[in-house]
């Protein structure tokens, strides 16, 4: 069973098993640990249930999972080489045309999801699951957005070679703005980011 919150399963090493997720079949497990972790109503989580079966069908998208012993979902990623059609890139391509990275649509692997139950955070389940799903990439880099704010989650993509390539960008489903951060592949590793890169450009 999973923890209901991080001080519930303070002993437990977190040595989660990462692997292939069947996200369409089981979408509603992982739209609980969204709902947990991004702080979703049952509104939100029916409309993204939608999003998520209809993003698994697109070419190249897959999914990571990080099981506990017992099987149960403890976080998740998914994503899929970036398509300008997709509405995501709709609405992020006038912001980084603005700024001269509008290129970084192209020949990339988008992050569209990245989740970890708050009892698992913290403990480098993130870090495997975003790393694990962009090495398995055939591109050259990658994309996504988070909440454009200081957080733990902008600090790991940060971390792992992630650059800001647009910022306040606003969604018109989201009350907040958020950051649109592009990373060369592969993505650094170690706790300091690893080897040096240069901006993305």
């Amino acid at each position: 069973m999973l923890p209901t919150s991080p001080g519930d399963d303070a002993g437990r090493p977190a040595g989660l098993r990462i692997g292939r997720l069947d996200l369409a079949g089981r979408v509603d497990e992982a739209l609980r640990v969204q709902a947990v972790a991004f702080g979703l109503s049952e509104e939100e989580v029916g409309i993204r249930r939608y999003i998520v079966q209809r993003h698994m069908t697109c070419p190249g998208a897959r999914a990571l999972g990080a099981f506990t012993d017992d099987g149960a979902l403890a976080g998740f990623v998914y994503g899929m080489p970036n398509d300008r059609g997709h509405w995501w890139s709709t609405i992020v391509e006038p912001y980084l045309r603005a700024g001269g990275t509008e290129h970084w649509l192209d020949h990339s692997f988008v992050i569209t999801e990245l989740h970890v139950h708050p009892g698992f955070q913290g403990r480098g389940v993130g870090r495997a699951l975003i790393t694990r799903i962009t090495d398995s990439a055939a591109e050259p880099r990658s994309i996504l957005s988070a909440i454009d704010t200081d957080s733990p989650a902008r600090g790991l993509y940060a971390a792992l070679g992630y650059r800001d390539l647009a910022r306040k960008v606003h969604f018109p489903s989201a009350s907040l703005p958020y950051a649109v951060m592009g990373a060369p592949l592969p993505l650094l590793r170690g706790p300091a980011g690893g080897l040096k890169r240069t901006e993305p450009h």
